[in-house]
């Protein structure tokens, strides 16, 4: 019979056949830190109660990505605040300006995705004020603990306020309240000593109490359902249910007896057949595509765009099965090392096979311009890439597959974080617009085939006095169409909410306001009426068609 015993340092595997002890406390540990138990603490009850406020304006009542940034900015110094056990992980240095940069990025010019990235980084956040490490398995198994979280802390709350007699209550508020009353009675005092303070306290207070009571009648029950979530979610973020499994970096096999390992000779042979696979085909691609000039109806998309793709799928296969062979067994052969010969050989043309897919990502680039896909291809080719280099570390330094696993969604987390934050539209309308303006047109399908954001559209001013017709009065109609939607969205223009906020709409907004004038004489006037609108909408149709010889 066997059984485990489970202590906070240690894993202990007990044999009763032989009474075999073995030990390994840097195999597998168990930490566990209890906030259910720790005083309520005035700190903390402040935080929750801004937390449950921030969480109703910015995100309830928020119709833009301006509220989501504040809550970004705001809500981690609240949880640094009023967190029951504030450990803190090293990650924090890390996280902090990753969500302050990601806020930025939602006040200049949000998206969905950047929401939800910065939700994410929450999480982590969260997650390291407890003092762990914000891998991305063992978030989402803390994330889905904060219900239960919130049960047990809003039950402590409970059984802390039943013990609560009139005794304790005036022992320990009378320290707080004492100086409040001090403070409102001396005020008053003063205030009432002055007619006009009194008047102008007067006039605020009016004017609080319509706010107030304007704020009441738009309270529906779906706003206190939403408060009661938050605040349930609140509870279990402060006081945390920590509970953190942490493997070893190594491979506990490379402390065991060295034995011959079964599939020596199949992984040796696959490596050898790779190699000279990888050495034929490289041959053929540095012949076919590197230096030269290709020929009109040269398939660039065949080649350059789905090529590309399909050489990705090469390099993450290799980054599997490089990382798969050096696990087990196969470390405790002492033929080892020669396998690990073959596989830096098979790794040096695995990055000449990276070239290859930046090569033909360029090649397509250099054809008709830059896409927000073909950004998303050059961030994905890059993690393949760095994912590989990661194999090979934990090859080198004998890490565990747990090791490179974690860091693995690290390295693809970091990939769709830089998506989100880096002002994407901005790099790829630039580009393009660069490249017309030296006289290369082709570039100009990609800014009338595909969508673009308001940073995007700041950029194809310079577009606006090109001599050619077609791209000029496709540009102009773009812009004037999206300038009537910044400026005359109602017939009578409402204050905009404080969460729509976007400071890349108001510059281009401004920008539109200086320059659509003067098109004026040309033959697409700024009007409203729908006649212009249909002319504006043929200038744009003109455009797409013109450019569509180059798609």
């Amino acid at each position: 019979m066997a059984e485990f015993r489970d202590s906070h340092d240690q894993l202990t595997f007990l044999d009763s056949s032989n009474d075999v002890h073995l030990s390994h406390p840097t195999l597998f540990t168990t930490s566990r830190v209890s906030s259910n138990s720790s005083p309520v603490l005035i700190r903390e009850v402040i935080a929750l109660v801004l937390l449950v406020v921030l969480s109703d304006l910015t995100l309830y009542r928020s119709v833009g990505y301006a509220g989501p940034a504040v809550l970004f900015v705001l809500g981690p110094l609240l949880l640094c605040l009023g967190t029951v056990r504030l450990v803190g992980d090293l990650s924090l240095w890390i996280l902090s300006p990753m969500l302050a940069l990601l806020s930025l990025r939602l006040l200049w010019c949000g998206s969905h995705l950047a929401v939800i990235t910065g939700f994410v980084l929450l999480c982590c956040f969260t997650m390291s004020l407890a003092g762990l490490r914000p891998y991305l398995t063992q978030v989402v198994v803390f994330t889905s603990k904060w219900i239960e979280a919130g049960y047990r802390g809003l039950h402590h709350y409970f059984r802390t306020l039943s013990r609560l007699s009139p005794v304790v209550l005036r022992t320990q508020s009378f320290s707080i309240a004492l100086p409040i009353l001090t403070f409102v009675v001396f005020s008053s005092i003063f205030v009432m000593a002055n007619p006009h303070l009194v008047r102008s306290l007067g006039r605020k207070f009016s004017r609080l109490v319509v706010n107030l009571d304007l704020w009441m009648q738009q309270l529906h029950f779906s706003e206190v359902l939403f408060c009661l979530v938050a605040t349930w979610l609140a509870v279990g973020m402060l006081r945390p249910a920590v509970r953190q499994f942490e493997l070893s970096d190594r491979e506990p096999y490379q402390k065991q007896q060295i034995t011959k390992s079964p599939y020596y000779e199949p992984y040796r042979n696959s490596l050898v057949v790779v190699i000279g696979l990888f050495t034929l085909y490289l041959i053929f691609e540095f012949q076919t595509l590197w230096f030269r000039t290709f020929p009109p109806g040269f398939h660039y998309s065949g080649y350059a765009h789905e090529g590309a793709i399909w050489l990705t799928i090469a390099l993450g296969l290799a980054t599997i099965m490089l990382s798969l062979i050096f696990r087990g067994t196969i470390l405790r052969d002492p033929r080892l090392a020669r396998l690990k010969t073959l596989s830096w050989v098979w790794s040096l043309q695995n990055m000449i096979l990276a070239l290859a897919v930046f090569n033909r990502l360029f090649i397509y680039i250099g054809f008709n311009g830059m896409t927000r896909m073909r950004v998303i291809g050059i961030l994905g080719a890059a993690s393949v890439v760095c994912g590989f280099l990661l194999v090979l570390q934990k090859i080198a330094r004998g890490h565990s597959f747990t090791w490179l696993i974690r860091r693995q969604l690290w390295t693809v987390s970091v990939a769709i974080y830089l998506y989100a934050v880096l002002p994407v539209d901005a790099f790829v309308n630039q580009y393009n617009v660069n490249r017309v303006l030296e006289g290369d047109l082709r570039p100009s399908v990609q800014i009338s085939a595909h969508p673009t954001s308001d940073e995007g559209l700041l950029c194809l001013r310079s577009l606006t006095e090109l001599p050619n017709d077609f791209i000029r009065e496709g540009i102009r109609a773009m812009l004037t169409e999206r300038w009537i939607e910044l400026t005359e969205k109602s017939p009578v223009p409402a204050p905009r909410h404080w969460t729509a906020k976007q400071f890349a709409s108001d510059r281009l907004k401004k920008q539109l306001s200086r320059i659509a004038p003067r098109w004026q004489n040309s033959s697409e006037v700024a009007e409203t009426d729908e006649s212009s609108h249909l002319r504006r909408l043929s200038k744009i149709e003109e455009f797409r068609v013109y450019a569509y010889q180059w798609y």
